[in-house]
């Protein structure tokens, strides 16, 4: 029969074993499940960071599109399809991914996020949740896409979201941003380091259910809520999108 003291010992050895795996628990690396998707004619890129961790597994919603920015929770396309009143089926089918690479050719649009991969330790779509991200080296994609000349972030200068990631890019190249406006979405610009080209960035406000705070703090969307009681956060980022999505 064991002794107290000897159950007592026991048992703080298996709490540390415990807490030993948890700590040494692996990290889920989080993969961006899709290359740029870049047509020829395209003269403005859509950048963003990381889709939800099922798209890098693939066990995706019902309602999702197995494209970028294909979540059912986000809100790019369903805005983008009141824009152009495209009539887009949110699905997970090939028809719906044909859609939609079907607008951005016609629309001289492409799709490049910019965080190749990142470590997660809570599995979730969080962007303050990425850690050792990798980018992509969107400054040499620039350079080979001659006919790009403007970025729409779908988000800010928040850590870890895309224009965040893209000054720390610039940096590594000895570039920065110059400001154009700083009223949202906030407007800058730079120059390529071999094309010389300029390219001009929009930080749009991140089409995504978490955003909505940030949109309702903002005074223009006040004084338009106040003039519109019925406006609601997306009638605001349609109002927003419209201005640098149409031709």
């Amino acid at each position: 029969m064991l002794s107290g003291r000897t159950f007592n010992k026991l048992t703080e050895d298996q709490l540390f074993k415990r807490e030993e795996k948890i700590i040494q628990a692996p990290v889920f690396h989080h993969i961006h499940p899709y290359p740029p998707f870049i047509p020829a004619n395209a003269t403005k890129l859509i950048v963003g960071t990381l889709p939800p961790p099922r798209f890098t597994t693939g066990v995706l919603k019902e309602g999702d599109v197995h494209f970028c920015y294909g979540s059912r929770d986000g809100q790019l396309w369903p805005i983008l399809n009141i824009i152009f009143n495209l009539d887009l089926h949110f699905e997970t089918t090939a028809e719906a991914i044909v859609e939609r690479k079907k607008f951005l050719r016609n629309h001289h649009l492409g799709i490049c996020d910019i965080v190749a991969s990142a470590k997660r330790e809570k599995i979730d779509a969080s962007d303050l949740g990425m850690q050792d991200v990798e980018l992509r080296d969107l400054i040499s994609i620039l350079e080979a896409h001659p006919k790009v000349d403007t970025l729409l972030f779908t988000g800010g200068n928040s850590k870890n979201g895309p224009e965040y990631f893209f000054r720390k890019l610039l940096k590594q190249h000895g570039l920065q941003l110059k400001i154009v406006t700083n009223e949202v979405p906030r407007i800058h610009t730079f120059h390529l380091p071999v094309a010389k080209r300029r390219i001009t960035t929009v930080s749009l406000t991140a089409p995504s259910g978490a955003a909505n705070r940030a949109v309702g703090g903002l005074q223009k969307y006040k004084d338009l809520k106040l003039q519109n009681p019925e406006m609601t956060t997306i009638d605001f980022r349609v109002m927003q999108y419209r201005t640098y999505f149409e031709d």
